[in-house]
């Protein structure tokens, strides 16, 4: 009698170590999976930002760039149960039995990585930024100036009715202090709210004899035109609504007469791609220093050598705002402040090492959070070298801080 309900008790026992083994694998396996992703994604983005500065650094010291990518990741958890029993260690000459039960759990990642050469380094890293990817960041009320100063290669204004360009480049004194005198004026206007970014939006218009129109070319017109007959002429005028390229103003484009969008719209169309195009005019606030013309964006290649080389071979330096320029918030001397030294820094958010020099953003003083956006405009321009933007469908907007 003794004996049978040791044995429930035993059996008891171990179906409720199972099921505590089960209830704790249970637990654990979202609980690891949560850590797993969390680190995974850290690593990556730690990755990704000491490959940026290393760069950075590489540029300084006259050193080609190279970027190595993690393109996939496929990690499998085993998770495993154990029960099972032993005889005590202590009792009636150790007759009593004990269960033991347990969980275990292995990780097996396959990571890829693949380094970014040939045809993708060209593209992603040599290729200009085009005006759509610029105007996709500023949409997300990203500083205009601290957009400009890291992207533009060179500002072009119409003078005299030539274009006369202005390098963004410290040792350019003449252009570099207009280019940053430029860019401290919009950055004036976007600091009251007033400064736009929209689509040029024009109807262009053909004429086509009815005679040579079939009924089936007819119904594939109506799909993509505005079809309107002409009985005089026995002639159809087709019409459509054309998506232009953005034009930055302080004043709402929609407010021009057709002829005048028309006309602004021949001119951006004589542009390249990585143009952006602004017109400020008097009338408006900022217009008191009126401009006309673009800025030329240039490569992620270019922008890391710019950074590099404004640690001591080309460095930035301060220049006060054109007196005609409304009050502005800020006016950094750099465009992202780096700090070169032989020993570790302490404080810094990361730092890196190369050929016995420590290079790192400068993260303390009232310029912080303008360095740390800098650094994290940087991150996302390198992840926007991978893929393009369409510009179908973008809405017109005012761009505010």
């Amino acid at each position: 009698m003794t004996m049978g309900k040791r044995s429930k008790s035993l059996t008891w026992s171990l179906l409720a170590g199972i099921f505590c083994s089960l209830a704790v694998t249970g637990c654990l396996s979202p609980v690891t999976l949560n850590r797993a992703v969390t680190a995974y994604d850290q690593a990556i983005t730690d990755a990704i930002s000491k490959q940026l500065l290393i760069n950075i650094a590489r540029a300084h010291q006259h050193q080609p760039i190279h970027f190595t990518g993690v393109s996939n990741i496929a990690a499998t958890f085993d998770f495993r149960v154990h029960a099972g029993a032993t005889p005590a260690l202590t009792g009636e000459a150790s007759r009593a039995l004990m269960p033991i039960f347990g969980g275990s759990m292995a990780e097996n990642p396959t990571i890829s990585i693949s380094p970014v050469e040939g045809e993708e380094f060209t593209k992603r890293l040599l290729t200009p930024f085009q005006e759509s990817k610029f105007l996709l960041l500023l949409r997300q009320r990203y500083d205009i100036d601290l957009l400009l100063r890291l992207m533009t290669q060179e500002l072009q204004i119409r003078e005299n009715g030539q274009e006369v360009a202005y390098r963004n480049m410290p040792s350019d004194r003449q252009g570099y202090e207009l280019f940053r005198r430029v860019v401290t004026h919009l950055s004036a206007i976007q600091d009251q709210n007033q400064l736009h970014a929209e689509p040029l939006v024009y109807t262009r218009t053909w004429t086509l004899p009815a005679n040579s129109v079939t009924a089936e070319g007819f119904q594939a017109l109506q799909k993509e035109y505005l079809v309107t007959y002409n009985p005089k002429d026995n002639t159809y005028t087709l019409r459509k609504q054309i998506l232009g390229r953005t034009l930055i103003t302080n004043y709402d484009p929609a407010a021009l007469s057709p002829e005048e969008r028309a006309r602004l719209v021949d001119e951006a169309e004589e542009g390249h791609s990585n143009d952006v195009y602004f017109d400020i005019r008097p009338g408006h606030i900022g217009g008191d220093y009126p401009l006309k013309g673009d800025f030329r964006l240039r490569s992620f290649n270019r922008i890391l050598h710019f950074l590099g080389r404004s640690l001591d071979e080309d460095p930035e330096y301060h220049v006060d705002k054109d007196p005609r320029t409304p009050a502005v918030h800020e006016n950094p001397v750099h465009t992202m402040d780096l700090l070169l030294s032989d020993g570790a820094p302490s404080g810094a958010d990361l730092s890196i090492q190369l050929n016995g020099k420590y290079y790192s953003v400068n993260t303390t003083g009232p310029l912080a959070r303008w360095n740390r956006d800098a650094f994290q405009m940087l991150y996302l321009l390198f992840q926007m070298t991978i893929s393009e933007v369409p510009r179908v469908g973008v809405p017109s907007i005012t761009i505010a801080k």
